[in-house]
């Protein structure tokens, strides 16, 4: 966080007084990959993201844009001291000291790890968010996603009307500066495993998966993924990515999110606030009393 004097107003009275802003710096992610005898190193990606977790937001962008598999993939990551191409020294994998004092990280790739350039930004491209058509992000994320297992994870709704107030409580810097997303991870039970938050909602999603990646915990195929804004295409290509079964959003999801869930069916729901949500999929999964009639809320 940082603080900044700014001017309170409140009807015709104003004040100064101390703000407490979510910071905001860039996130250089770079690679280095290739043979033992021929390694080269490359940026592949620069980021807004808030300060903190960030070997987790490299890992989990890898590992959800379907560069690296498991952790094996991955020797070291650090901070970076030099540009793509300079050198560096590079610790074991572990969490940053330092966060926001180095605005660049170097991901060491396993030899083994085959990264095509050009078919990396070609994924980049055509799952992003930004333009392309869904029927080609589609297209691109049959081809990059792990194999995915049958989708038997089941959630009562009572359990899910629970989440966004356990997800918001456990925000300690949302709290304090009213600028932050929000990703947790929930078991069936609703008991939040983890959490993540950033100015960018990717970003948080990111890091979450990132930490679970690191730690060897992936695919998570028990687990609930609650968003504390809106479900984007982006977000369930992350959830497809880490293997993640139901997905449910404060928010509401994009079209693209939609399809993403019913082509490879994730449970989705959105508008999950004020005891009720709406299910755009999965609906036989979530265990309802039988007087609640089969549907959504909004």
């Amino acid at each position: 966080m940082s603080q900044s004097s700014i001017e309170k107003v409140a009807g015709q009275i104003s004040r100064q007084v101390f703000d407490s802003l979510a910071v905001e710096e860039p996130l250089e992610i770079q690679i280095t990959y290739g043979p033992s005898n021929s390694r080269q190193t490359t940026s592949i990606s620069v980021t807004m993201r808030t300060p903190g977790n960030d070997f987790d937001l490299a890992a989990g962008f890898l590992m959800t844009e379907g560069v690296v598999q498991n952790a094996n993939d991955i020797e070291q990551i650090a901070y970076a001291t030099h540009p793509a191409g300079g050198s560096a020294h590079f610790p074991l994998i572990g969490n940053p000291t330092k966060p926001g004092k180095h605005n660049m990280v170097r991901v060491v790739l396993a030899t083994h790890v085959s990264v095509s350039m050009a078919s990396l930004q070609r994924n980049f491209y055509t799952t992003s968010s930004c333009g392309i058509c869904g029927k080609a992000s589609l297209l691109a994320l049959r081809t990059v996603c792990p194999p995915r297992a049958t989708n038997s994870f089941r959630a009562a709704a009572q359990m899910l009307y629970g989440l966004p107030d356990r997800l918001r409580y456990s925000q300690g810097v949302f709290d304090r500066t009213g600028g932050l997303h929000g990703a947790g991870l929930f078991d069936s039970t609703g008991y939040l495993l983890a959490l993540r938050e950033d100015v960018g909602r990717h970003n948080a999603v990111d890091k979450l998966i990132g930490s679970e990646f690191i730690a060897g915990r992936t695919p998570l195929r028990e687990r609930v993924l609650l968003l504390s804004g809106r479900a984007s295409f982006e977000l369930l290509q992350k959830a497809l990515m880490g293997g993640i079964p139901m997905v449910a959003a404060v928010g509401a999801p994009s079209s693209l999110a939609v399809d993403v869930a019913k082509e490879f069916d994730i449970t989705l729901v959105g508008f999950l606030r004020d005891g009720h949500f709406n299910i755009y999929h999965g609906g036989e999964r979530i265990e309802r009393p039988t007087s609640m009639p089969a549907g959504g809320g909004e």
